[in-house]
């Protein structure tokens, strides 16, 4: 049975919410056991189930902070959703692998986000705006 927007969306907003407060375990659970985490550039590649994705959050939660995510537009299919956001916070580590030196920091972020019959998140799928990122973070304030 296909989930409904609003049970989406419902999941997704929990999903932020628990990476706004750097809570690790919440963030977890909203993820299905076998879920596929998939953070396109990310160094280490796709990982899969909730432990595979853990190490992901732990390095996201120390290198931002103060992060709040911004839906600018969502598009909606049969148990699965395309959420267009904007991030902004702060950058106290190396978000990226780039020095961020606690200063402010935003940037677009593109999920594109599978659910599971049980309305939890079974692949979550995401572009960052690593240009933007550059940007702000690099010495000269111009992409290196």
């Amino acid at each position: 049975m296909a989930l409904s927007r609003e049970e989406m969306a419902r999941k997704i907003d929990e999903h932020f919410g628990f990476e706004a407060r750097d809570d690790v375990a919440g963030v977890l659970a909203t993820l299905a056991p076998d879920v596929e985490h998939d953070i396109v550039g990310w160094p280490a590649g796709p990982s899969h189930g909730r432990e595979g994705a853990r190490p992901f959050y732990e390095a996201l939660f120390a290198d931002l902070s103060d992060g709040q995510v911004k839906s600018l537009r969502r598009l909606y299919g049969p148990n699965f959703m395309v959420d267009d956001a904007l991030w902004s916070g702060c950058a106290p580590g190396r978000p990226f692998g780039i020095e961020g030196h606690g200063r402010p920091l935003s940037f677009r972020l593109l999920h594109v986000i599978e659910f599971s019959a049980a309305g939890q998140i079974s692949r979550e799928n995401v572009w960052v705006d690593l240009a933007a990122i550059q940007q702000q973070l690099s010495p000269s304030g111009t992409a290196q």
